[in-house]
């Protein structure tokens, strides 16, 4: 279940329940979860809890998406994708693989994107933007002048500026979804202790390793 509580129909401002209503349809998301991609749905119910935030939120995904962007498509879409990947978040890796399939990036690229450094399907192009979003992703965006001038020379510098914005944008939702467990980033911690048997309750292993 998310951290926060969820908004309910009956517990909707108008411009929420609206929202509802095309996502939904008559059923209330939070006693009825689920949307069209099979996911719970609790991002947007959990964002309804601060209708101007879910509305910032919501322009933010119109404005990528709006067909005026220099960026493309596909463009777009294998860099978010690999950002949800890098960002370690189970709900958008998974939505963006969808989306980017509609946005025309096969399933053999979306298949290498783990490990998209050691592969050869992607072409140059594809190479610096993979690059560019694990620099912005994974090393905070500290970004090599030489990934710079791959991605350089193939996008516009309003293009770049899309691009780095969706790949921030997308970081954050991300990080947002793992922070309140949200649809697929609902997941246990999986680094824990693992008790020892009983009778080595209190071994030091430490001391153990240095005697070896």
């Amino acid at each position: 279940m998310p951290r926060l509580r969820q908004v309910s129909r009956a517990g909707a401002p108008p411009a929420v329940a609206a929202m509802y209503a095309r996502l939904f349809g008559e059923r209330d998301p939070v006693a009825e979860p689920g949307t069209a991609t099979g996911t719970p749905g609790n991002w947007w119910t959990v964002f309804a809890l601060v209708p101007d935030v879910l509305a910032h939120a919501q322009a933010g995904f119109a404005l990528l998406n709006n067909s005026s962007r220099a960026l493309t498509p596909y463009q777009r879409e294998l860099a978010l994708t690999r950002a949800g990947f890098a960002r370690g978040s189970q709900f958008v890796f998974s939505q963006h693989c969808k989306a980017a399939r509609h946005a025309g990036v096969p399933d053999e690229k979306l298949a290498a994107l783990p490990a998209w450094a050691v592969s050869s399907v992607f072409d140059a192009g594809d190479r610096a933007i993979l690059a560019y979003a694990d620099e912005m992703t994974l090393a905070d965006g500290r970004v090599q002048d030489a990934t710079f001038a791959a991605l350089r020379k193939r996008l516009s510098d309003e293009a770049i500026l899309e691009l780095t914005y969706a790949i921030a944008t997308y970081g954050m939702h991300a990080t947002i979804c793992r922070a309140l467990r949200l649809e697929y980033d609902d997941i246990d911690e999986r680094v824990t202790e693992i008790a020892a048997p009983s009778s080595a309750s209190a071994a030091d292993v430490m001391g153990q390793i240095a005697r070896t």
